[in-house]
């Protein structure tokens, strides 16, 4: 089956089986930490401290250059350098490290968001039921969200020509698979990212995958033009 991310392969389920720098360097404190990857209560869920091993400077979220034309507000997903770029004004960025399974690489191109969830409920695929029946047999009807679920805190719905692509950007129950290319799933962040991100993107917003080609696009300045006499 081709199509780019079917709604359970866009996650596995880890939880049974287990660049592009800025130009600069941000400061940080153990207080600012805390803040951004410490534990939190979210809807009467405790999601966990990301583990200091997990993080490494790459895959903290952090504001940086990027240049492109798209307009502020869009998604750009690398997901060859394992990066997803929120869109700022002023040539800059919110990028956020990823962890990108087969599926997730196999998809390019432009989607739209027409609505994200908050913990999302998964189910998996027919394929899945039968290739592993021991492991996805118990979930045929589905699972609720929480942090067992393998969607994470939250989903963003990938649509194109107003169907739905089954491709997904969300959580993770597995915070040291960010910055990785994966066996299987689309496009995970750390909990608290996804929650971030979230609550940043509109219903509508646009998304731009990028393709192997185009990897580590935005990333460096366009070449001024010389000036025509």
């Amino acid at each position: 089956m081709k199509r780019a991310c079917q709604l359970t392969a866009c996650c596995g389920l880890m939880l049974l089986t287990a660049c592009a720098p800025g130009l600069s360097k941000p400061e940080r404190s153990d207080a600012m930490e805390d803040a951004l990857y410490g534990a939190t209560e979210d809807h009467g869920r405790m999601i966990p401290a990301v583990p200091e091993a997990a993080l490494g400077d790459r895959n903290r979220r952090q504001e940086v250059d990027y240049w492109t034309d798209e307009a502020p507000g869009t998604i750009i997903v690398d997901p060859f350098s394992r990066f997803l770029y929120l869109v700022l004004e002023n040539d800059r960025a919110m990028r956020y490290g990823v962890a990108v399974g087969e599926q997730g690489r196999s998809f390019s191109g432009e989607a739209t968001i027409p609505f994200k969830r908050e913990w999302p409920r998964w189910t998996p695929t027919p394929n899945m039921l039968k290739r592993d029946p021991d492991l996805y047999e118990p979930y045929r009807r589905g699972m609720e969200g929480g942090l067992k679920n393998p969607l994470g805190a939250r989903a963003l719905y990938l649509f194109r020509g107003g169907r739905d692509t089954l491709y997904r950007i969300h959580g993770t129950n597995n915070p040291f698979s960010i910055g990785k290319a994966v066996s299987s799933g689309c496009i995970r962040l750390f909990n608290q990212d996804i929650v971030d991100l979230h609550e940043r993107v509109r219903a509508g917003a646009r998304v731009r995958v990028l393709t192997e080609a185009e990897s580590g696009k935005g990333t460096v300045p366009p070449i001024a033009k010389p000036a025509s006499n």
